[in-house]
C-alpha cells in the first residue's frame, strides 16, 4: 500500500506540472487570441489595442476550458516521464508498490483538476463568453456582417405578420440582443424588410432596437436610429433559442433544461452541454490512463518520441470521438446522456484493461 507521504508526493508533482502547462498554454492562447483580433478587427472604427487586449482576456476562458483534457492529458505524460527519468518510479516497485497504487494519487489529481475545472472555470468561461460578444458589438457596430456561425433564429407570429429573429447571443435572461437581425415577411411568405441593429431590448409587447440598419426592396440601406417591431414571445422563451449553451454555466444548466422542457421544447444543445461538463473529471481520469500506457514503462534513455506521440494521438483521438458523439447528442440522435458518457467510459475502460494486461498479465 502506497503510503501517505508518497502519495503527497507524486499529488504534488502532478499539480506543479499541470498548473505550469495551463499557465503556458494560456499565455499561448492570449497572445495568439490577441493577434487574430488585432489583425481582424484593426480596421474598424472603435478599434482599439486596448480594446483588443481586453476581448482576447474575456476569450481566454473559453478556450481554455476547451484545452482542459489536451492540458490533462500531457501533465500526466510529463509527470510519468519525469518520474521514470529520475527513478523514482523504478524504486517505488522495487518497494513492492504496484502501478495502481501509485497512479492512484495522480489520477486523483486528475479528478480535482477536471472539477475545479467545471466549478470554477466553466462559470468565469461562461460570463467572458457572453461578456465577449457583448464587447465585441459594441465595436464592430451593426453596419458590419455579422458572425453568421454563432447566429441563432427564433420565429414569431403576431397580428401585424411574420417574423424570424435571429441573433449572435441572448443576455440578460433574454431581454437584450446581442447583434440582432429581423427579417419581417408579407403576406406571401416574402422578405418584406430587414432590420441588422447593435442591439435590441424586450420590451412589453415590442422590441426596441438601436442603431439600425434597414433594407426595403432594392433601394439603399437606410440608417435608423430607433425602430419598434411588436412581439409576443416571452425572455425565457428567447434566451433558450437564442443563447449558446457554451454562455450559460454549469449551475444554470440545469434550470434552462427545465425551462426550456416546459415550454415543450427539446433542450438537447444544453443537455449535452452540461452532461460533457459533469464527465470531465471522469475525462481527465481516463485521459491518465492513456497516458500511462505510453509512460509508464522504463527506458534508460527516456521515452522514445514515438511512443509519446502515440499518447498524444491517443488522447486527441478521445477528444475528437468525445466532440462528435456530443454533436449527435446536441442534434438530437444520441440522448445526451450517453453522448457525454460512452466515450469516458469506453476510454476508461481500455486503459484499465491495457494496464491490467501490463501489469498483472
Amino acid at each position: 500500500m502506497i503510503g501517505l507521504t508518497l502519495g503527497r508526493y507524486f499529488l504534488r508533482r502532478y499539480a506543479v506540472i499541470t498548473a505550469w502547462n495551463f499557465i503556458g498554454v494560456a499565455a499561448l492562447v492570449f497572445i495568439v487570441s490577441f493577434t487574430e483580433i488585432a489583425g481582424r478587427a484593426a480596421g474598424l472604427e472603435g478599434y482599439s489595442a486596448q480594446w483588443a487586449l481586453g476581448l482576447a482576456a474575456l476569450q481566454l476562458p473559453i478556450i481554455m476550458q476547451q484545452a482542459v483534457p489536451f492540458i490533462g492529458l500531457i501533465a500526466a505524460m510529463a509527470t510519468l516521464i519525469s518520474l521514470n527519468r529520475k527513478y523514482e518510479l523504478v524504486i517505488a516497485r522495487a518497494a513492492g508498490i504496484s502501478a495502481w497504487q501509485f497512479l492512484a494519487p495522480i489520477a486523483l489529481g486528475a479528478f480535482l483538476f477536471g472539477l475545479l475545472s467545471a466549478l470554477a472555470l466553466n462559470p468565469i468561461a461562461a460570463a467572458g463568453f457572453s461578456k465577449a460578444q457583448a464587447v465585441e458589438a459594441e465595436v464592430r457596430g451593426a453596419d458590419t456582417p455579422a458572425n453568421t456561425q454563432n447566429e441563432r433564429w427564433i420565429k414569431q407570429r403576431t397580428d401585424a405578420g411574420e417574423t424570424v429573429i435571429g441573433a449572435e447571443s441572448a443576455l440578460d435572461g433574454g431581454t437584450e440582443l446581442v447583434r440582432p437581425t429581423f427579417l419581417i415577411m408579407d403576406e406571401e411568405g416574402r422578405i418584406a424588410q430587414r432590420l441588422d441593429a447593435r442591439r435590441a431590448w424586450l420590451r412589453d409587447g415590442y422590441w426596441e432596437l438601436r442603431d439600425v440598419t434597414r433594407r426595403e426592396g432594392t433601394s439603399a440601406p437606410e440608417q435608423v436610429e430607433t425602430v419598434s417591431v411588436a412581439t409576443n414571445l416571452r425572455p425565457e422563451l428567447v434566451g433558450q433559442q437564442l443563447t449558446q449553451p457554451e454562455a450559460v454555466s454549469i449551475f444554470e444548466l440545469p434550470s434552462r433544461i427545465e425551462v426550456a422542457r416546459s415550454f415543450g421544447l427539446r433542450a438537447n444543445a444544453f443537455a449535452t452541454h452540461f452532461h460533457s461538463l459533469v464527465t470531465l473529471p471522469a475525462l481527465l481520469v481516463a485521459m491518465t490512463l492513456i497516458a500511462a500506457t505510453v509512460s509508464m514503462r522504463f527506458t534508460r534513455m527516456g521515452q522514445s518520441a514515438a511512443v509519446i506521440l502515440g499518447g498524444i494521438v491517443a488522447g486527441f483521438l478521445l477528444y475528437v470521438v468525445s466532440v462528435l458523439v456530443k454533436a449527435f447528442g446536441s442534434a438530437g440522435f444520441v440522448p445526451p446522456f450517453i453522448a457525454a458518457w460512452t466515450p469516458v467510459l469506453v476510454a476508461m475502460f481500455f486503459g484499465v484493461t491495457f494496464l491490467l494486461f501490463k501489469e498483472d498479465g
